[in-house]
């Protein structure tokens, strides 16, 4: 019973470790948005349980293979970096065997949920694909490696629309372009805990390349941007009191994240970062949610 229960143990911390290694928690960033998309595109009925299935299976495998190939590609920058180097790669706790085997296996599951929702989108799905991968590498040239990201995430939601349309529409294209300044804004805001590092290491980051203060108006530049992104998604949503005031929190959201930071003070980056970001996107997301049942 004593070995049945160590290894449920070693079994659990396996789990848990994993989950950590890709971050699974911040799938809440890009899957509410994907939720939008498809209840939008699917209009002015629902999506069918496939469609649902298959979308969830791709969104977590892409972003599964995708913050794995992260952790492998940063391995060797995450040992030197203090904030990162108790992460369970550079730490030792999993191997780089390991995360390889999720990425591939990731990979794969992504590409077979893309061929079983439609043509367009199993097309479509290496190239996002390599998007997602060929982020872990950006910062190492440019410092639009925020932008990147956001793109990285934009792809979600319309991913999700041709998923039920089977065409590219434009307003996927402008919910993409709010999400991905939405996401550069706020990786701007993360990223100033690593300035000093980022600028030792060589690696392109906003605040190493322009400093602190100016990634941040750069940041807020971003989020002026995608609030009026959701705002133009909205209206062609079929605007109404519910949609405008999923907008007007998110406005608001954005605003008081930008009030917890300021370049010489980042206690509260975890707080700016995943709270007030994660809350943008679910409440989001439920208010659009709520407004598509009252339109039944």
């Amino acid at each position: 019973m004593a070995g049945l229960t160590g290894s449920t143990g070693r079994i659990l911390a396996g789990l848990r470790e994993t989950g950590e290694m890709v971050a699974f928690k911040h799938t809440v960033f890009a899957l509410p948005f994907a939720v939008i998309s498809i209840i939008t595109a699917a209009a002015p009925g629902w999506p069918t349980a496939h469609t649902w299935l298959w979308v969830a299976v791709a969104m977590v495998s892409a972003r599964t293979a995708a913050m794995a190939f992260n952790r492998l590609a940063d391995h060797r920058i995450d040992i030197d970096n203090p904030r990162t180097a108790g992460r369970a790669l550079p730490a030792g706790r999993l191997s780089r065997n390991f995360a390889w085997a999720i990425t591939g296996f990731s990979a794969a599951l992504f590409l077979f949920a893309a061929a079983s929702l439609n043509s367009l989108c199993l097309v479509l799905a290496p190239p996002s694909l390599a998007v997602l991968l060929g982020y872990s590498y950006a910062k190492r040239f440019t410092a639009t490696s925020h932008l990147w990201l956001g793109l990285a995430l934009g792809i979600a939601p319309v991913g999700a629309w041709i998923a039920v349309t089977g065409k590219v529409e434009w307003p996927a294209l402008v919910l993409a372009g709010a999400v991905a300044l939405w996401v550069a804004g706020f990786d701007v805001i993360y990223s100033l805990q690593d300035e000093d590092f980022d600028r030792q290491q060589a690696l392109h980051s906003l605040p190493a390349r322009v400093g602190g203060r100016r990634a941040l108006a750069i940041a807020r530049g971003f989020h002026l941007l995608a609030f009026a992104g959701f705002l133009a998604f909205a209206l062609a949503a079929g605007g109404g009191a519910i949609r405008l005031l999923a907008v007007a929190v998110a406005g608001l959201l954005l605003a008081w994240q930008h009030r917890l930071i300021r370049a010489d003070d980042l206690h509260s980056v975890d707080a700016a970062f995943f709270t007030t970001n994660g809350a943008l996107a679910m409440v989001v997301c439920i208010l659009f949610v709520v407004a598509k049942l009252m339109a039944a």
